[in-house]
């Protein structure tokens, strides 16, 4: 099988990650598309002129071709995409239909969906006979009751509903917990995606039931940028004052952990030791947890947790400190230097398990696409 090329589109950049044989083999990026760009890739690293996607695919191409990788070598392309509205709640294959549909959700996610198809186009504009799939932020949610996808709202705002994200890191970590915990995968699983984007999901039987995200990236947990759950009258006068623009502007830029502590990074905060710092990990922490008691009464119990994210995987203190706090559902702590090492957080005999299980999302969307070509193949 040929190689496979996932790509990662954002509003200045564009991430890639090469695979063979379902493990990457070379990664990088074009950023600041549109002013003073940068490629990145392997151990070619440059300024380059790149004034749209288009531009900054066709350099991607040749920097994978210069490094031995051409594009008539690769057997498919694969693209996150953060929306996929009510339709697109499955892997697929990239047709003209599909794009009308990705395009179609570009009011549901107007910072993201618009990259993500410039990629695509791009793409296709640069390497027109290369195959192009899609995996959807929003598709693992797909499987939520209709009770906790609607709002309460008056017919005619069907489409205004809760979509949840973070789709793609959590179905990798339901594929991926098995292995690392040695056990079939538990009943009814906490998942907790902690980054500068935070979220939790409600995991029973391997499908997600509940999750904090809602519209939009906006809602839920207190997040680097974004101000989580606000009351919808509050952002009406967020508007009042600022203008629609600028209360978007507060509510996704200015609002979380910058907001209240002045960095938007953990790391930061818990190096500057100010009150205002102290208080905004206070508040990150304590909206887990109460989120956390909301996705454990949508599961009706707890068998297992796990983190994910950058903040889930690397901040000790942090996780070790949410994990008390869940105490009262069954979670006992391992102590610290006692028993093993790695990816278990719990302690032995504790009812409930914790685990790390490193985000793998390139991977997930790589092993997506692959199935699809497996299977176009297998009935052909």
């Amino acid at each position: 099988m040929g190689d496979l090329l996932v790509v990662n589109a954002g509003s200045s950049s564009i991430k890639l990650v090469l695979f063979r044989d379902g493990a990457p083999m070379l990664s990088g990026a074009v950023t600041e598309i549109g002013g003073a760009a940068e490629l990145v890739l392997g151990p070619l690293r440059r300024s380059v002129q790149a004034a749209d996607h288009l531009g900054a695919i066709a350099l991607c191409l040749a920097a994978l071709e210069e490094l031995g990788h051409p594009a008539s070598g690769l057997q498919a392309a694969a693209h996150r995409v953060v929306h996929g509205g009510r339709r697109l709640v499955a892997p697929c294959r990239v047709t003209p239909e599909i794009e009308a549909e990705i395009a179609a959700c570009i009011p549901l996610a107007p910072l993201h969906n618009p990259h993500n198809l410039a990629a695509i186009r791009a793409l296709r504009a640069v390497a027109p006979d290369l195959p192009q799939f899609a995996s959807f932020d929003t598709a693992f949610h797909a499987s939520n009751p209709e009770e906790a996808l609607r709002y309460a709202l008056p017919p005619g705002h069907e489409e205004i509903r809760r979509y949840g994200f973070h789709g793609i890191s959590y179905a990798g970590l339901v594929e991926q917990l098995p292995a690392i915990s040695g056990a079939p995968l538990p009943e009814r699983i906490l998942a907790l995606h902690l980054g500068n984007g935070a979220s939790l999901c409600a995991i029973r039987g391997g499908q997600s039931v509940a999750t904090t995200m809602g519209y939009s990236p906006l809602d839920g947990l207190t997040m680097g940028t974004r101000s989580g759950s606000i009351d919808g009258n509050a952002v009406l006068r967020l508007a009042e004052l600022h203008g629609i623009d600028g209360a978007a502007r507060i509510l996704n830029r200015e609002s979380g952990l910058l907001g209240l502590g002045g960095a938007s990074d953990m790391r930061a905060l818990q190096a500057a030791g100010t009150e205002a710092a102290e208080f905004a990990i206070r508040h990150f922490r304590y909206w887990v947890l109460r989120h956390a008691g909301s996705m454990i009464a949508a599961m009706q119990g707890l068998d297992a947790v796990a983190f994910t994210g950058g903040i889930g995987e690397n901040d000790i203190q942090l996780r070790r400190q949410i994990l008390e706090g869940l105490n009262w559902a069954g979670v006992e702590v391992e102590v610290e230097g006692a028993g093993p090492r790695g990816p278990r957080l719990h302690a032995e005999g504790s009812r409930v398990a914790a685990w790390i299980v490193p985000a793998r999302e390139e991977a997930r969307i790589a092993a997506e696409a692959r199935h699809i070509l497996t299977e176009a193949t297998r009935t052909a």
